[in-house]
């Protein structure tokens, strides 16, 4: 039975990683920590040799990354190159576009696509990753009952398609997070953890929702990190969007990692 790794999300330190200089420090500070695994999304744009040298000098490596689908597309070249300069070998996408998902024929053509880039991706020893959030769980229109998380699974190849379960956004769509991630055995190499609690509120026609540091809210982590343990699920990785504990992110994120060094199985 595998314990995952545990690591962050530097999403959720965003506005911390904006150039170099601060990219150091918020490193800096999750060392102290302890972390020594990140996920590398929504930082600044310097290239990928310095984020390089920046990890290696604060112990951290990458276990994978958020680009989005207009990078994928254009660049996958010099992102395939960048993610060897970073030693990962995971590129993950965040969210598949609207546009690209309001049926069943145009979910059918993304998962030919990204099936494809994953393709691309297997002969340079890597794999695409797709990150969900709640919406992958709702009906096509015209799928027969069917979701796009369904027609993902079932029509790319596993070998070159993984996913990055959300298991708040899993929760907070009416799915069973944990029973997932037993489904998911095998096409998952990162996990991401978030946590939220209703407000019982409606906005948009969605129930209102709050995000927590993990472990204050009602995703139910403890049964999810058993499934991973059990599905030996290789790095769990902290995410909070937003609504920071004092508004602040750093002290979100040490709440929340030291909730994990709690979760065992």
């Amino acid at each position: 039975m595998n314990h995952p790794t545990l690591g962050i999300q530097l999403y959720t330190l965003r506005d911390f990683c904006r150039n170099p200089a601060d990219f150091d420090v918020t490193l800096g500070r999750l060392e102290a920590l302890g972390v020594k695994d990140v996920q590398i999304s929504a930082v600044g744009d310097f290239p990928a040799a310095v984020q390089r040298e920046i990890c290696d000098r604060h112990g951290m490596a990458v276990c994978v990354t958020h680009k989005n689908l207009d990078q994928i597309e254009s660049r996958l070249d010099a992102l395939i190159e960048d993610h060897k300069i970073l030693g990962c070998d995971a590129l993950g996408l965040g969210w598949c576009p609207e546009e690209r998902r309001d049926t069943l024929e145009h979910t059918r053509a993304f998962a030919r696509e990204v099936d494809e880039i994953g393709r691309k991706l297997a002969s340079h020893g890597m794999a695409f990753h797709y990150h969900n959030h709640d919406f992958e769980f709702a009906p096509l229109p015209d799928g027969d009952g069917r979701s796009f998380y369904d027609v993902l699974l079932e029509e790319t190849d596993p070998a070159n398609v993984k996913l990055i379960p959300d298991v708040m956004w899993m929760h907070y769509a009416g799915q069973d997070p944990a029973g997932w991630i037993y489904r998911l055995k095998g096409r998952v190499k990162v996990l991401h953890f978030k946590d939220y609690v209703p407000t019982g509120e409606t906005v948009d026609g969605k129930p209102g929702k709050r995000f927590v540091s993990l472990g204050q809210g009602v995703t139910g982590l403890d049964a999810v990190y058993r499934a991973a343990c059990e599905t030996d699920v290789p790095f769990i990785v902290y995410e909070q969007d937003g609504d920071w504990t004092n508004g602040d992110p750093f002290v979100s994120t040490e709440e929340s990692w030291r909730y994990m060094q709690t979760l065992t199985y």
